[in-house]
């Protein structure tokens, strides 16, 4: 064998098995890091969890949400796999001079498309440059480190263009329609000689080679880490109702210590192992802060910087509990604060034995690396969840370390603390007296709306309980709403009861509020109350308690059949129980609660009903279905008073007047009170009313007899 080409074959040996080490030590630090927080529950569903795979990763679903980046990013996902082929290709010209991969007849359609994949992605690099340094979208980062990965992928590509045309040179090789781009590249440098356009080639060529493993090292220690990380994601994603939280064991040890006692999140290692996926699956896109309502209104909290600050926190840990360095070549990188947190513990345990916890970094998870005010700042809209590419779950891991707050620490905001009490007391946030939660149906008597007491003792049956809610019982605004739904309801001829002064909080603000003892306290006389009057189906007007009945009440031993209102007004519209006839001359926009819509995915129901409406006309905000705007209300956020930034239920109050309607419609009598606070803010409140869809629909059927409402 030629002695240079045995040097080269030597060499490539080398920095190939050395790159791979490096690789494969780091997504092994990666996973050890991983293996500290707590152990999930696998159920074993491979082939529905393969399907996700099928959607979500070579589909690309979400990703697709935002045409531009999606076929920015879908040119260079399968780019990227289809130019493995080419670099196997021309990593074996380089080792085998004059000869290729051993396709036969098919090899000149693989050259040709090769050349294609390669100038694709050559257009999708400059597209992405384009996009982030040059339009600067405000949801993507422009440090180095993300041009690095740009010039990397552009150097691959260039170097295999520029190094096939040095090859025709070389070897003497006519150009041919199958490769265009080196053709091009050999006829404008047909003057060098073939030993210069050798030495160009194998330039290129350890150019192509030092960067693809630059690459490979490089991705698991970077937000690259995606690309191993978020189809493991993908894969490993909860199955069931989207956000639902986590049942907390209150039964203690007897003999654990006070102080090893402790709830919700407070250090990293609390994570369980599949929310710790999430951190390194993050891509740093910067969509979930684009839509989240509080970063939108100028407050402190980004679900990104959230993911991305408590993963580098995990980083450094796990770097001090394992021993193990999270950044290679260890002597490139031996200043910085892992490598030296790695190198303090394993001095300390040994290489491969695990050091105390004493060792770790000496920064608190909730407050040197996620304040308060990020984690009171979140509404559990769920908008940062819908919107991630590679489906990364950021309310639960609030909610948790809300949960260490309240319940270790003690900690809560004043008024989130005197709604809690009042919950506790009365059974509501206001802290009204629990006999008077049935007051609300004296304001019209013609109406029927029976307890579950009454109708047992006149020995009578009902279909529904009739959930009215604390917002339903005590808010003024909203007790307009549950009265002309149970006019809705005898009209229909629907048999329903409520259970008047026995019914409790659902306890949905609680359990965001992460006050999960007292949530459980409510959920266990709720159901109690449930099973002495064999509750079948509920319905309701409140979408949080409808989504807390529904979905999480089952952990807890009860389940039943959960409607919202406007499932079943839209539903007893189409059998013609209710027959709208009275015209409703109003342009109405809707606006979808996320408790109802991203959680739930109703979305169609309220605008069936509105539909049906004569005279209705309605008209979309920007913003609306999945990508609907938070009014700001939820995760307790009702009982709370936004300290910074702008008020979010004036900013969807002026996207939903941006579409100028004379009416405001939503399912939910939290949005109707923050969005008729938003046009009173706007001070627009004579021109643009705020309704709920069954007293608009009530308007169609008793006209004469609705009240005008604000």
């Amino acid at each position: 064998m030629n002695p240079l080409l045995l040097a080269n074959w030597i060499l490539f040996l080398g920095v190939t098995i050395y790159g791979l080490y490096l690789f494969v030590r780091v997504v092994r630090t990666r996973i050890a890091y991983i293996q500290m927080g707590k152990k999930f529950e696998f159920d074993g569903q491979i082939k529905r969890r393969l399907q996700k795979i099928w959607i979500y990763v070579f589909g690309q679903k979400k990703l697709l949400k935002d045409k531009k980046s999606g076929a920015i990013h879908v040119m260079m996902f399968y780019g990227f796999i289809l130019v493995q082929f080419g670099a196997i290709d021309f990593i074996w010209k380089g080792l085998a001079p004059d000869s290729h991969l051993p396709l036969g007849p098919l090899y000149p359609g693989f050259t040709f498309f090769q050349e294609l994949v390669t100038l694709t992605i050559l257009v999708a690099v400059i597209w992405a440059f384009y996009r982030r340094y040059i339009e600067k979208l405000v949801r993507l980062k422009r440090g180095f480190k993300a041009g690095m990965v740009l010039l990397f992928i552009g150097l691959l590509m260039i170097s295999v263009l520029i190094g096939n045309g040095m090859a025709l040179i070389w070897h003497g090789h006519e150009g041919a329609w199958t490769e265009p781009v080196a053709t091009i590249i050999a006829n404008a440098f047909g003057w060098m000689p073939p030993a210069a356009a050798a030495s160009v080639f194998f330039v290129m060529w350890w150019i192509h080679l030092l960067v693809l493993l630059t690459f490979l090292v490089y991705v698991p220690q970077s937000k690259h880490a995606h690309l191993l990380a978020a189809p493991v994601n993908v894969f490993l994603s909860r199955e069931g109702p989207p956000a639902k939280l986590s049942k907390i064991d209150f039964e203690i040890d007897e003999d654990a210590d006070e102080e090893d006692v402790s709830f919700g999140v407070g250090k990293v290692e609390d994570f369980n192992q599949l929310q710790m996926i999430d951190f390194y699956a993050c891509v740093e896109c910067g969509r979930c802060t684009n839509v989240c309502p509080a970063a939108g209104s100028g407050k402190m909290l980004s679900p990104m910087d959230l993911l991305v600050k408590i993963r580098d926190h995990l980083t450094e840990t796990g770097a001090a509990v394992t021993g193990k360095a999270p950044w290679v070549p260890s002597y490139a990188f031996s200043e910085t604060e892992g490598n030296t947190l790695a190198k303090m513990a394993g001095s300390q345990a040994g290489d491969e034995a695990a050091a105390t916890t004493e060792a770790a970094p000496g920064k608190s998870l909730i407050g040197d690396v996620i304040t308060e005010e990020e984690l009171w700042a979140c509404t559990t809209c769920r908008n940062c969840e819908d919107a991630c590419p590679v489906m990364n779950e950021h309310v639960d891991k609030i909610i948790d370390l809300r949960r260490y707050l309240v319940l270790t620490e003690g900690k809560m905001d004043q008024d989130g603390q005197r709604a809690m009490m009042n919950i506790e007391r009365q059974g509501n946030p206001w802290g009204l007296s629990k006999k008077e939660r049935v007051n609300w149906r004296e304001a019209n008597e013609e109406v029927t709306i029976p307890t579950v007491k009454e109708l047992k003792k006149s020995g009578e049956e009902f279909d529904y309980l009739f959930w009215v809610s604390s917002m339903g019982s005590y808010d003024n605004r909203s007790q307009k709403i549950a009265m002309a739904f149970a006019k809705l309801m005898n009209e229909a001829g629907i048999k329903f009861a409520i259970l008047g002064n026995k019914e409790q909080n659902s306890g949905d603000t609680a359990r965001r509020m992460g006050n999960e003892f007292l949530f459980q306290e409510l959920a266990e006389k709720n159901i109690k109350e449930f099973e002495k009057h064999d509750v079948k189906k509920i319905i309701t007007i409140d979408p949080h308690a409808y989504n807390i009945f529904k979905n999480e009440y089952p952990d807890f031993g009860f389940e039943a059949e959960v409607y919202h209102h406007t499932e079943m007004l839209s539903e007893w519209l189409k059998e013609g129980r209710l027959k709208p006839e009275a015209e409703v001359n109003e342009t109405i926009t809707y606006h979808d609660s996320c408790y109802l819509g991203r959680y739930n995915e109703v979305y169609q129901p309220p605008r069936e009903v509105l539909e049906m409406i004569p005279g209705v006309k309605v008209v979309e905000m920007n913003r609306n279905r999945s990508n609907g705007m938070c009014c700001g209300a939820g995760g307790g956020m009702m009982w709370m008073e936004e300290k910074s930034g702008n008020r979010m239920n004036v900013a969807r109050t002026e996207q939903a007047l941006a579409v100028e309607p004379t009416m405001i419609s939503s399912g939910c009598p939290f949005c109707l009170t923050m969005l008729s606070d938003g046009t009173k803010a706007k001070e627009v409140e004579e021109q643009v009313s705020t309704m709920d869809i069954a007293e608009i629909l009530a308007k169609s059927i008793f006209p004469e007899k609705v009240e005008k409402s604000a």
